[in-house]
């Protein structure tokens, strides 16, 4: 037990504890909603259209404008993404490729005139939990509040637009502020999550612990509730075992990638597990 909690008396270490359980509940509730409306892409791609908003927030206030710059392009995807899939003659994978490509080669523009970007901005790709501060875990404490109080406030409506839309449409419900709604809480976990752990591995964060709970249960509160405890369960013990290869055997690990990877392990060694559950449950049938 030791190697769980004696790492976390160090105030860097906990405060990279208190970021990761805060973006580990906040995926694995999100990440339900990603699932069960097969929004996986847009999630991904949300990832890249905050890019430029990063490189331009940094040219405006260096690390402490990045937040509001992703903050920025984020909520600019949704609007786009919603205005767009409105249109009947566009799909929304169209629709999510155009804004993708377009805004991600502005970022890539932006990055390519400033050589002095390129070693800054690595951090931001692929994370740096552990030089996180107290005002990004406010920051990001916030966010997670907003996103669960809009699924809590939704949660039906989003529910029934997911698996009946005309339903939805029939009953009054205004399909397009949903849409809007739902695109804008994943836009704010890809916000939250781009100083700790990344673009690149945030979406691992919205999908995986969703996909663990929904091996356990077939229940959207029920599946909300394990992948949660999962994404923070898997935040505490990556870090804790990150610590550990690099401190004690000299095996740099960083953070980021040792929480998805466990989270990717857990996700398999369950799916395993149920398999053979079914398959002893199924031979003792018949």
């Amino acid at each position: 037990m030791a190697v769980l909690t004696d790492p976390f008396q160090a105030p860097y270490m906990a405060r990279a504890l208190a970021e990761l359980v805060i973006l580990g509940i906040l995926g694995g509730v999100v990440g339900v909603f990603v699932l069960v409306r097969r929004l996986a892409y847009v999630a991904d791609a949300l990832t890249h259209t905050v890019f430029p908003g990063v490189v331009i927030g940094f040219a405006a206030g260096a690390a402490d404008g990045v937040f509001w710059g992703a903050l920025a392009a984020g909520l600019l995807t949704a609007a786009l993404l919603t205005l767009l899939t409105r249109t009947p003659r566009i799909s929304e994978d169209a629709a999510l490729t155009l804004i993708l490509t377009a805004l991600f080669g502005l970022g890539v523009v932006l990055v390519s005139r400033r050589h002095s970007y390129h070693h800054d901005l690595t951090a931001f790709l692929f994370g740096q939990v552990l030089t996180v501060t107290r005002q990004e875990i406010v920051q990001s404490a916030a966010l997670a509040l907003v996103c669960l109080t809009v699924l809590v406030v939704l949660g039906r409506h989003l529910t029934l637009r997911a698996f009946d839309p005309e339903g939805a449409r029939a009953l009054g419900y205004r399909i397009g502020l949903l849409d809007l709604a739902l695109h804008t809480v994943i836009a704010l976990v890809v916000v939250a999550a781009v100083r700790s752990v990344g673009t690149v591995l945030v979406i691992a964060l919205v999908i995986i612990p969703a996909a663990v709970g929904r091996l356990v249960s077939h229940r959207i509160p029920v599946i909300a509730t394990t992948g949660a405890v999962f994404g923070g369960l898997c935040g505490w013990l990556g870090l804790a075992a990150s610590n550990e290869a690099s401190i004690r055997y000299g095996l740099p690990l960083a953070a980021g990638p040792a929480v998805v990877l466990l989270m990717v392990g857990g996700y398999l060694a369950l799916r395993v597990t149920t398999a053979l559950t079914g398959r002893m449950a199924w031979k003792a049938r018949t």
